[in-house]
Parts: C-alpha cells; structure tokens; sequence
C-alpha cells in the first residue's frame, strides 16, 4: 500500500482537498438563498438541475465504491500497480453526499416557487433515462466477471458526460434571455475556486509519489476541475462582461422549452450538466 513521502505535500494535499469540498459545498447555498428571497426559481433552467443531480449520483457511486469497497480497491491496485494511492479522498465522498442532498433541496424549490412558463424538456428527460438505462445495462455487463473496476469507471464516465452537458441549457438559457438574473454569480466563484482546488490537491499527490497516474487513474475527476473551470469562466463572462445590468433586461419569465428548442435546433448543430 503507497504512503506518502513528504509530510508538508500531505498536508497540502488535505488542505485542497478541504477547500475544494468547502467551496463546492458551500456553492450550493447561494442560488437556494437567492430562490428564497426572490420566491422564484426563474431564470434558473430546470434542465440544469435535472443533470446536475444525475451527475453526483453517479459521482457518489464511484467515490463511496472507490473509498469503501476493499474489491474495488484491490482491482484498482492491480491495475495501476499497489504503489499506487486510490485517487478518492474523503472529501469527495464527503461532497458527494452533501451535494445530493442540497442539489434536491434545490429541485424542491422548483416545485413551492413561481416558475413562470418553465419545465424540464423533453431533450432532458429523453437523455437522463438514456443515462440511467446504460448504467443499468453496464451492471448486468459487469455481474459474471465481477468487473467492478469497470463497473464504477462507468459512473465516473457518466459524471463527466453530465458534467459536460449539464451548464449547456443555462448557458444557452442566459444568452437567450440576454440576462443571468435569478442565476447566482456566488455559485459560479466558489464553484471555480472549488475546481482550482481539486486540480491542486491531484497535484500534491503525484507529486509526492513521482508519477501522473492518479490524473489518468481518476480520469474523471481530472476531467470535472477542467470542464468546470471552462463553464465557470464562460458565467462569469456572461455576468460581468455580455450582459452586466442584467436585472434591468427584458422580463426573466421565458419558457425553457424554447431554450431548448435552441439545442435542438440546426442553427445549433454542436450543443445538441454538476455547481
């Protein structure tokens, strides 16, 4: 079993880790405050939260099995070798967890407050069943040879993919609406903090142990610092930059299901969610 070399690289690598869970957890909080004090959830696509709490499902899959599952981490030893550290913390489990819960705090919202015209599209529904019969599938693939290194990769894939496709209706939704009112910037910086952090905290850890594989061993979590970062900026554009008076723009109360006939759309061949 790996250890660690360097105490100080230890401590830094649990002091990343740390703020990235505080800073992704505590990213949750701003939108649900903001929802209550406006007693609305417009502006805020409902896509968005259907796939961000699709994507830390499976996410809680792989990091509970990753961090739990004494099978799992023996196939994952004799793949990249037993010198090697498990890629999972325990922040992640932590904020997996967390996330779960306040991501369904926040879909519970969308039920008690105004929502204007909108709901979840039916391109959503269409693509978090695809999701959910796939890994299904990928159970029943894995049972007979007990593949369960693959098995939990399989989630972490999926995170990535929601990860990826789950900012898409929002973003799309705010350059739509020419505004990003009822859409929280707090959310996006802590967000963005929280993905600096997690990159760091990978880092420390190869560093320490004189080798990369934990970024290609945990491609998913590598994946989830980039791909937030780039969503991250892309809001913060979108806020401060397109359309900063954004509360003073036409009325927030648009139909999602337009927004995402724009995804379907041909004029938009490459667009057709995890905070």
């Amino acid at each position: 079993m790996a250890s660690w070399n360097s105490f100080p690289l230890e401590i830094s690598y649990n002091v990343f880790g740390w703020i990235a869970f505080f800073s992704w957890s505590i990213s949750f909080y701003p939108q649900i405050i903001l929802n209550f004090r406006r007693k609305s959830v417009v502006g805020l696509n409902f896509d968005f939260l259907v796939f961000n709490f699709t994507k830390h499902s499976a996410y809680l899959m792989y990091n509970a099995s990753v961090f739990f599952c004494p099978v799992i981490q023996r196939q994952y030893h004799e793949k990249y070798g037993y010198r090697e550290m498990l890629p999972v913390a325990a922040n992640d489990v932590a904020f997996s967890v967390h996330a779960i819960l306040l991501t369904a705090i926040t879909l519970s919202q969308v039920l008690i407050y105004d929502r204007g015209s909108q709901k979840i599209s039916k391109t959503c529904i269409i693509i978090t069943c695809a999701v959910w019969v796939s890994a299904a599938v990928c159970v029943f693939v894995a049972m007979p040879n007990q593949s369960w290194l693959w098995l939990i990769s399989i989630f972490n894939t999926m995170q990535v993919i929601m990860t990826t496709i789950k900012y898409i209706p929002q973003a799309v939704m705010n350059f739509a609406r020419k505004s990003t009112e009822g859409w929280s910037i707090d959310n996006i910086l802590l967000d963005l903090l929280g993905g600096l952090m997690n990159y760091a905290q990978m880092a420390m850890q190869s560093i320490d142990q004189g080798s990369w594989v934990n970024f290609f061993g945990n491609i998913g979590k590598t994946l989830l610092s980039l791909v937030s970062i780039f969503f991250d900026l892309l809001f913060m554009f979108q806020h401060y930059v397109l359309y900063p008076f954004e509360k003073t723009v036409a009325s927030p109360k648009v139909d999602s299901e337009s927004t995402t006939q724009l995804l379907d759309s041909s004029d938009h061949p490459s667009v057709s969610e995890n905070t």
